[in-house]
């Protein structure tokens, strides 16, 4: 998109976020204190159904989609009383479906972590809570501004070049090696052979002052590569050299997967300031292809463990000056009606975050976290219908999730609750609008000691929504949010998740493939949870 067109973008949008604010100044009553009750809301009769409005002559269509039009489930059984059935009534799958293709339309670039798309995002959804009269509840307004160190490698002063006698052989980076990390150093040193660098290889074996050269049949999982990694920097290693067996069966896949590795090293890394990185973080590990390996290991062959090859391997590493950036969450609070209940917040999470553009296409996110974000706008919508609840709610969107998790550790480091306020749970919703329409998974479950009243809770009410058992997520147990609720904060937390699939972080996830009648549904579900969280006391 062109800048002019994003600044007319942007004006409307301000313009949109001024209307908002003068909507709420001349609402009858004020939004109350954080120790008071929102504004009560007169109760629409609960069976009627909601207006729709005319189609502008102007207003672009919106292109028809056998997957965002699915087939409704069965209505739910009424609510156990008017507020709930009010504020369920509310939830709009079309509404729903307005949101999504805004945010994730191309114009929003993707909104990556920082990104002009994101702020826009951002300013999109406080418009929407300051229209509903929500209190603002972050550090600035709705806004809760946070900093990270932004860093990134010179690539035009990397480099790495192999050497045999007198022969030199240049390295080009993402063709012939690759890495990811952070850094600056300059290595020279001999390549050894250590095996598959298990334990038994490196018995005895002194790497001091030389390259670790491993070579695997099989990929092995991250923590096994963490180990090794650990034994050959206990035996001396300058750092390891990784590469596939030429003759393993998707050699040709792991080859073609370095490109895309390296990929990630020319991005700029985003890390906390105060981030204390392990010597295991810092520790020199390279990928090789499968080719470059059988020329380090020349005409040893087969070679045993232990033995050098009688080749130098010779990397230089330069990193650009590290700079701060700012970023956003956006969070509001619809503040409880009880004395002493209101003091204890229910917090709903979602990332509205996503990986912007690469390789000159637009990544979308409409399904991650497209579907979480705008779920979590058609909640707000909800409580406005419901009225105040006992306890209070806020409302987080993070970002930062597909950089490690960093808005939402930001947050819960630095929560921006007033005084006298204290979470008590998170429910936090990522991906919840694709695959099968009653598919919807959970964690923790019973496997997990972490299991809690949360998901008990929704355990008992899905099938009222159309889901009639919960499947388990435990796998992504410290994937996404709600991870850092529950180890910063020290509260139960269930995650809702509809499971990846085709389309996961690539340009192809869209919003004319989202089923916004199953994000209406998990809304609802939520909803419910909240609803079913007023007794006291309150046990999880």
């Amino acid at each position: 998109m062109h800048i002019s067109t994003f600044s007319a973008l942007i004006l409307a949008l301000l313009c949109a976020c001024r209307g908002s604010a003068s909507t709420t100044s001349a609402a009858p009553a004020p939004v109350a204190s954080a120790h008071g009750a929102p504004p009560a809301v007169a109760s629409p009769v609960a069976s009627a159904p909601l207006p729709t409005a005319a189609p502008s002559a102007n207003a672009p269509a919106l292109s028809a989609s056998p997957v965002s039009e699915p087939v409704r489930v069965t209505p739910a059984p009424a609510a156990s009383n008017p507020a709930l059935e009010r504020a369920l009534a509310s939830v709009d799958s079309q509404k729903i479906r307005a949101d999504i293709f805004f945010i994730a339309s191309d114009e929003l670039e993707g909104r990556d972590t920082p990104s002009r798309g994101q702020r826009l995002a951002a300013r999109y959804i406080r418009a929407r809570l300051e229209r509903l009269g929500f209190q603002p509840a972050g550090d600035d307004g709705f806004f809760d501004r946070y900093e990270l160190e932004q860093s990134g490698l010179d690539l035009g002063a990397s480099k790495a070049w192999c050497t045999r006698g007198d022969q030199q052989t240049a390295l080009v980076f993402g063709q012939d090696y690759a890495f990811f990390g952070a850094g600056t150093h300059e290595l020279d040193g001999e390549v050894v052979f250590v095996g598959a660098g298990q334990e038994a290889e490196l018995a005895g074996v002194d790497l001091k002052g030389m390259w670790a050269l491993v070579i695997d049949m099989e990929r092995p999982p991250g923590e096994a590569r963490m180990q090794r990694m650990q034994r050959v920097q206990a035996a001396g290693a300058l750092g390891l050299l990784s590469a596939p067996d030429a003759s393993a069966k998707d050699v040709a896949e792991r080859d073609a997967r370095l490109a895309q590795f390296a990929s990630f090293s020319r991005e700029p890394q985003l890390h906390p300031l105060d981030e204390e990185r392990s010597p295991a973080e810092d520790f020199p590990s390279l990928s090789l292809t499968s080719k470059l390996a059988s020329e380090l290991l020349g005409s040893a062959g087969s070679a045993q463990a232990g033995r050098a090859l009688g080749v130098r391997f010779h990397e230089l590493r330069t990193q650009l000056t590290p700079e701060r950036v700012g970023l956003e969450n956006v969070a509001g609070l619809w503040p409880g009606s009880d004395p002493e209940l209101a003091q204890e917040v229910l917090i709903l999470s979602a990332h509205y975050d996503h990986v912007g553009l690469q390789g000159g296409e637009i990544y979308n996110g409409a399904d991650d976290n497209g579907s979480g974000t705008c779920g979590l706008m058609a909640l707000a919508e909800a409580l406005k219908s419901y009225g105040p609840l006992k306890r209070s709610v806020l409302l987080l969107w993070v970002s930062g999730e597909e950089k490690g998790l960093l808005g939402s550790q930001a947050w819960t480091e630095h929560p921006t609750l007033a005084p006298g306020l204290r979470p008590v749970s998170d429910i936090n919703i990522d991906m919840i609008g694709r695959n099968a329409p009653d598919k919807l998974l959970i964690t923790p479950t019973k496997a997990l000691p972490e299991y809690n009243g949360l998901t008990r809770l929704a355990e008992s009410l899905a099938p009222l929504e159309g889901f009639p058992v919960l499947g388990s997520c435990d796998e992504y147990w410290q994937r996404s949010d709600h991870m850092n609720f529950a180890d910063h904060l020290k509260i139960p937390v269930a995650f809702l998740f509809s499971d990846v699939h085709e389309d996961y972080h690539q340009p192809t996830d869209d919003p004319e493939k989202i089923d916004c009648d199953k994000i209406r549904r998990v809304t609802r579900l939520v909803l419910r949870m909240l609803d079913g969280l007023q007794g006291d006391p309150l046990s999880l």
